[in-house]
């Protein structure tokens, strides 16, 4: 297990409650020392004039600045997100790649002290090991079930529904997994607007396998055609398909 990590405990909490709380984001400030080329301060946002944002002004703006985003941050290539002998990044990608798409996902996280006095509606400043910590994968899964709600988070039921939204209006989709052994990584992936080059793949006209980008023991900047439904594995206790407008 490693050190400074968060999970995400269910709290005492009616769901009427927690839809009314007023969360705040758990946001660090950009750091120049967090790069595409360098393995450091994966807990912070890239500090990079060069990477563009998602264009929010129609859907097609959308779309293509998303691909300008995969392109750009090359998960493939980039060393942020290469495998170590430790670890690998699929949660720090899908948090650059949610940051640059102006969507809200958490690569820190409060930790339990801090989240109790901001529900009691105290102010609480994110410093990084102190109020929060990292969140891995397994721990976002509980996230995404608890609080994705309150940063705008649709769950969606299937793959093939979450493509055609992510397809019909750039947005954003996420599947996340968690792990069954606890302590062990779960998986996060985004599934992706398709393009000319890059399709996902169907059976009969439905999506079986979403057009997906990851980091992980393999990086790709898109994958379908593995023909693999990952989120299935008997690794996993459960999974969620999550989407943001």
């Amino acid at each position: 297990m490693k050190k400074h990590t968060v999970t995400v405990a269910s709290l005492p909490l009616d769901d009427h409650t927690l839809s009314n709380i007023q969360i705040k984001k758990a946001n660090l400030l950009p750091d120049l020392q967090s790069r595409l080329d360098s393995m450091e301060m994966k807990e912070k946002p890239i500090m990079d004039s060069s990477i563009p944002y998602r264009d929010l002004t129609d859907t097609a703006s959308k779309k293509e600045s998303i691909a300008r985003i995969i392109d750009k941050l090359d998960v493939e290539i980039s060393l942020r997100y290469q495998r170590t002998v430790e670890d690998t990044y699929c949660n720090v990608y899908s948090y650059d790649y949610c940051y640059f798409a102006k969507v809200y996902l958490p690569t820190v996280w409060w930790t339990p002290e801090s989240l109790e006095k901001i529900i009691q509606g105290q102010d609480v400043e994110a410093v990084f090991e102190q109020t929060v910590d990292r969140i891995y994968s397994s721990a976002i899964h509980d996230w995404f079930l608890e609080w994705g709600p309150n940063f705008g988070w649709e769950r969606i039921s299937t793959v093939d529904e979450i493509q055609n939204k992510v397809n019909a209006n750039g947005g954003i989709g996420i599947i996340c997994a968690k792990r069954r052994e606890k302590g062990l990584s779960g998986h996060i992936v985004p599934v992706v607007p398709e393009t000319e080059l890059h399709k996902a793949y169907r059976e009969n006209g439905i999506v079986v396998y979403p057009l997906q980008s990851q980091a992980g023991k393999l990086n790709y900047n898109y994958f379908a055609e593995i023909r693999e439904d990952w989120w299935n594995d008997d690794l996993y206790s459960s999974y969620v398909f999550y989407y943001h407008e």
